[in-house]
């Protein structure tokens, strides 16, 4: 509790990672807002999505924005007395400036009324109108996908959202890539939550897609950003509105796969906000088969062992996501924001197999059945104050954050003969603390500073009961060798500098290095050993502990030409295996297959550079990139054969340990892009391409099987076509390639889906029908392992068709705060996720 309390002490310090950027430093405290309706000269109607602009007059930097909602309207608050520009831009239209838009303190608020634009004219001021938000954006940054605007999404949860996202893969186990690295960082508006560092691919199949806004991915991040995450941070932007008094939406969807629901309600007055959000998915059962063959190798090549099983599965998931934000802006230089964040969710398995052994001319058969429980929960506490100074653009920003996560996995695995049936009850908890300061400061209009501190607390504990049971699940006994307890520590210190050169000729240039130290001390217990054990090799581990402190700089140089971005970026990241990676503890609940962690892991360090070219013509968008990537000291798993004596029975095995396995030397190229040949049509496409050139350490050349280059891929394509009427139609489709490990691959994994929906009531209500995989009922995924001892393949068939229908409505004023607006605060983007699933301390979730 003493820990408890002082951490309520500082967060009652803390400033906001949320907290918008204002219009400026000082100035008195009145401040009022700019008004107005965007309307369409020809076909007076008015204009929705129209992107409007705040600038100070002659200036570069926008200072605020908003998009129109669906009547026209756009209203920015929070404006300080001054005179202004207001500049609103869409792609294929000329940047329309209105100007001088001046407020006072005696007229705080000034209503433009209608403005009427004529598409293409140079009209004195008019502002440039957008018909309606793209699809997918290209910032200076970062790549924005807006989720809200796809409609074959709907109905689905934030996996199916990420699918389509140019650059993100994820696999049929919901582990997610970016460029084919699955060292990345998913963050939900802007904050890590201490459920997804546990469980990350369990976490985005409950949230609905109908609550996320926006995605965003930065593949080149700055040093500003934790030094974690070598394949670049993924953002969920929920729709939660900073709006002028009462708006919200419903939406949700029944379908043959999943049902799902969601709720979003706002307030906003004066300088208060208050946004609530509550969301759940429900899964019909859905089972699937898989074949796994295992085989072993004598020094000949001859097979002495032939493990060979036929099982299905069958899985049931449910999930729920809620989070309420206040936000109060005491005066013109102090802002609070607090967001509390619960979620909740699991799965259940239910399975049965047919097992064979063939050793020699002896074959043995036997049956297996097994039943897991799998509970995740927790909450995401922050609390953040911010403090502008009188000095244009000079803010100081204090943020904390609290996340509590606990994950519970109960499994019973029964055998007829052969392996030992078992009993497993993993309770994992985690606790992670985070504070943060960041300053700004612009020293003239070239040159601007940032620099910052942070420090990220975390505390995990694993309880792993295992018991051995009989075959029919009674008489159970605790079994010492594989029960562990567990608690790890991990430290880390950081600090930063960013420098931003505005330069003439259109050249800007940010570069920034970053210091960041890490504490590591894990602390692994047996207290269960007895005498039932004896003649057994007990799990004897000492504690152990690590230190050490990484550099990592970051530049960008950015030429603009017209309407064509040229940018070229340097960047380093480290990647520190999390405690899945590092646990020592044997993890026997699969017999056949089993895991181990390796605490002398060191974490994984890679070098980016990349040019990218983004041009806009017309309506039309295109964004190419060329990269090379250096990552050293590589992890993988490594499987190797085994032979041991559990409980006075030969067990011949296969156990996978994490090894620093060599240095990997990547070339690739993306592309995207957006065109509309004609004006309801508009077709997008994504592909990625990357080499895997492993250079193996010496001591694990005999264990590969996959040496030389190897090309991978991911491919996206989609077109969607707006009818008369408020009706649109939309096809998807997306392939990845198998991914490589020296030791073999991954599956390969690809969908198609097609959407219908119809609008109505000025677009506020929204009926849509989805199909997933209309022709095929299953997909298969094929894994396959070896090396000049051992080789082992599986292939599961999954159940992916679907159909479904999907609704959404709208209510209240729809005028919000610019989504483009990047925000501070806490943002922890580390640790090496693995498969990003499983359960704290490395607990099991059922045998094969």
């Amino acid at each position: 509790m003493k820990r408890f309390y002082i951490l309520i002490a500082l967060f009652c310090f803390a400033l906001s990672a949320k907290a918008q950027f204002g219009v400026g430093g000082g100035g008195p405290n009145i401040v009022g807002r700019i008004s107005g309706t965007v309307i369409d000269s020809v076909t007076k109607k008015p204009m929705d999505y129209t992107t409007v602009g705040l600038y100070r007059v002659g200036g570069k930097s926008p200072l605020n924005g908003v998009l129109t909602d669906e009547k026209g309207n756009f209203k920015i608050d929070n404006v300080k007395p001054g005179t202004y520009s207001l500049k609103i831009t869409f792609i294929g239209y000329p940047t329309k400036i209105v100007e001088p838009v001046t407020t006072t303190a005696s007229k705080p608020d000034n209503k433009l009324g209608n403005v009427f634009i004529s598409p293409g004219a140079h009209a004195l001021a008019t502002v440039n109108v957008v018909g309606q938000a793209p699809l997918i954006e290209n910032k200076i940054d970062k790549i924005v996908f807006n989720a809200e605007k796809d409609l074959t999404s709907a109905g689905g949860n934030a996996t199916d959202v990420l699918q389509k996202v140019p650059l993100v893969n994820v696999d049929i186990n919901g582990n997610v890539s970016i460029r084919g690295d699955q060292n990345v960082k998913v963050l939900i508006n802007g904050k890590p939550s201490g459920a997804t560092s546990a469980s990350l691919s369990d976490v985005l199949k409950t949230i609905p897609a109908d609550q996320i806004k926006t995605i965003e991915v930065v593949t080149s991040p700055s040093a500003k950003y934790d030094a974690e995450g070598s394949g670049g941070i993924i953002n969920i932007i929920t729709k939660q509105k900073n709006v002028s008094g009462i708006s919200g939406s419903v939406s949700g969807g029944v379908g043959t796969r999943q049902n799902n629901g969601n709720v979003n309600l706002n307030y906003n007055k004066n300088r208060f906000s208050l946004g609530v959000n509550a969301g759940g998915n429900l899964t019909w059962p859905q089972v699937s088969t898989t074949v796994f063959d295992q085989k072993f190798y004598d020094g000949n090549g001859d097979v002495t062992r032939h493990n060979f099983n036929n099982s299905s599965s069958r899985i049931k998931r449910h999930g729920a996501i809620g989070s309420v934000t206040m936000g109060y802006e005491v005066n013109a230089y102090n802002s609070f924001n607090t967001t509390f964040r619960l979620n909740d969710g699991g799965f259940n398995t239910d399975g049965s197999g047919v097992n064979n052994i063939q050793a020699g001319s002896i074959l043995s058969q036997y049956t297996s059945n097994t039943k897991s429980h799998n509970h995740f929960g927790g909450f995401d506490w922050n609390l953040d104050y911010t403090h502008k100074f009188k000095k244009e653009g000079e803010e100081f920003t204090l943020s904390g954050q609290w996340s509590h996560s606990l994950i519970t996995t109960n499994y019973n695995n029964l055998f007829t003969a052969v392996n030992p049936s078992q009993i497993g009850d993993n309770n994992g908890k985690n606790n992670e603390y985070t504070f943060q300061a960041d300053y700004t400061l612009p020293l003239n209009k070239v040159v601007k500073v940032e620099a910052g501190g942070k420090t990220i607390q975390r505390r995990i504990n694993s309880n792993y009961d295992i018991f051995d049971t009989d075959d029919a699940g009674n008489n159970a006994v605790r079994d010492s060798l594989n029960s562990n307890l567990y608690d790890y520590t991990q430290n880390v210190y950081a600090g930063y500098a960013v420098l931003t050169f505005t330069l003439p000729k259109n050249y800007s240039i940010l570069a920034g290095g970053r210091v960041e130290n890490t504490r590591i001390k894990g602390d692994p217990q047996n207290p269960y050993q007895d005498a039932t054990t004896a003649g057994d090799a007990f799990q004897n581990l000492s504690p152990f502990t690590s230190n050490y402190t990484t550099y990592v700089p970051s530049l960008t140089i950015q030429k603009q030409l017209g309407t064509q971005t040229l940018k070229l970026s340097y960047s380093k990241r480290i990647q520190r295996p999390s405690l899945q990676f590092l646990n020592p503890f044997i993890n026997r609940s699969s017999i056949q297959s089993q895991s181990v962690g390796n605490v002398n892991l060191a974490p994984e360090v890679s070098q980016t550079v990349e040019l990218n070219i983004n041009k806009f013509i017309k309506s039309s968008v295109i964004n190419f990139s060329v990269y090379y990537k250096n990552t050293n000291n590589m992890i993988e798993g490594i499987a190797d054969t085994l032979t041991e004596t559990i409980r006075h029975q030969v067990v011949h095995a296969t156990r996978t340990a994490y090894q620093n396995i060599g240095k990997n030397n990547s070339f690739g190229a993306s592309f995207f892009g957006s065109i509309n040949p004609i004006k309801p049509l508009t077709i997008r496409a994504s592909i990625n391409g990357y080499t895997y050139n492993p250079t193996i350490f010496d001591e694990y050349k005999d264990k590969a099987s996959a040496t030389g280059v190897y090309f991978q891929y991911s491919a996206f394509g989609s077109a969607s076509y707006q009818f008369p009427h408020n009706f649109l139609a939309e096809l998807f489709g997306f392939t990845n390639s198998a991914r490589r490990t020296i030791q073999g691959t991954s599956p390969a994994f690809g969908i198609y889906a097609f959407g219908l929906k119809k609008q109505f009531m000025d677009k506020k209500l929204a009926i849509g029908f989805n199909t997933v995989q209309p022709f095929a009922r299953d997909k298969h995924f094929d894994q396959n392992i070896s090396s000049s001892a051992f080789s082992l393949q599986s292939s599961t068939a999954f159940p992916f068709r679907s159909f479904g229908i999907t609704f959404s409505y709208s209510f209240g004023k729809l005028s919000f705060s610019n989504p483009q607006q990047q925000k501070k605060g806490v943002n922890n983007d580390d640790q090496k996720q693995g498969d990003q699933g499983g359960n704290a301390g490395g607990g099991a979730t059922g045998g094969r």
